[in-house]
C-alpha cells in the first residue's frame, strides 16, 4: 500500500448479509488502538446525524420502496456528508479510519447486482470521493445462506435482507469481482469461519500496510 506521510489510513470492511463485520470492526478498532494507533470507526449509510436519518429513510419500508437509482442518490448524499464531516478531516489528523461499508457498497448493491452498471456508479462517485479511497478493503466472503441464517438468528432484517436469493448471489459474485480487478486494495477474508479465526486473518492482512 502507499505511504501516506502525515495522514491516517483508511480501512474498509464489506461484503454481504450476516458477514460479521460490525464484531469484526470492533475487534480491529480494539486491535489498532492497543498498537498505539488513533482509530475512528463509523459505519455507511450513516456517520453523522444527517447520515443516519438517511440510512432510516433507505433500509426501512418495502423492498421495493426505491428503485436503484434512487436508492444510490440517496446512499450517495449520505455518503457525501460522511465524507466531509468525518472521514476526511481524521484522515488530515492522522487517524485511522474503519468504516463497515464505504462506497464499494454502491458499487455492488446498486451497481452490479441492481443493474446500473459499474461504470455508471463509478461516473458518478468521481466527483463526491475527491481523492477519498480506502488504503485497504476487506470482503467479508462467505455463502449467501450462511449470512441470512445468521442475520435471521440475531433478529436482523430490513430492505435489503427481504431482496430475493439471487440479488444476495450477485452480491457475493460482485464483491469478488472487484476483487480480481483491483487485488493491491481488496483483500478476501473467509467469513464462514470461528470469528477468532476471522480476527486472526484481518490483522495478517493489516501487515501489508503498517
Amino acid at each position: 500500500m502507499t505511504d501516506h506521510a502525515g495522514r491516517g489510513r483508511f480501512i474498509t470492511l464489506e461484503g454481504g448479509e450476516g458477514a460479521g463485520k460490525t464484531t469484526q470492526l470492533r475487534r480491529l478498532v480494539d486491535y489498532l488502538g492497543r498498537a498505539g494507533q488513533s482509530v475512528r470507526a463509523t459505519r455507511e449509510p450513516g456517520g453523522t446525524p444527517g447520515a443516519e436519518e438517511i440510512r432510516t429513510l433507505v433500509t426501512g419500508g418495502r423492498v421495493d420502496r426505491w428503485d436503484p437509482m434512487t436508492e444510490l442518490l440517496l446512499m450517495m448524499a449520505a455518503r457525501s456528508d460522511h465524507i466531509e464531516r468525518v472521514i476526511r478531516p481524521s484522515l488530515a489528523r492522522g487517524e485511522w479510519v474503519v468504516s463497515d461499508r464505504f462506497h464499494d457498497s454502491s458499487r455492488v448493491y446498486q451497481g452490479l447486482a441492481g443493474g446500473l452498471g459499474l461504470e455508471t456508479v463509478d461516473r458518478l462517485h468521481e466527483p463526491l470521493l475527491d481523492g477519498v479511497l480506502p488504503d485497504l478493503t476487506l470482503i467479508f466472503d462467505l455463502p449467501v445462506e450462511t449470512g441470512l441464517a445468521r442475520r435471521g438468528n440475531e433478529g436482523g432484517g430490513g430492505r435489503f435482507e427481504a431482496k430475493d436469493r439471487s440479488f444476495h448471489e450477485a452480491v457475493r459474485q460482485g464483491f469478488r469481482e472487484l476483487a480480481a480487478r483491483e487485488p493491491r486494495r481488496f483483500a478476501i477474508i473467509d467469513a464462514s469461519v470461528g470469528v477468532d479465526e476471522v480476527s486472526r486473518q484481518i490483522e495478517a492482512t493489516l501487515e501489508t500496510i503498517r
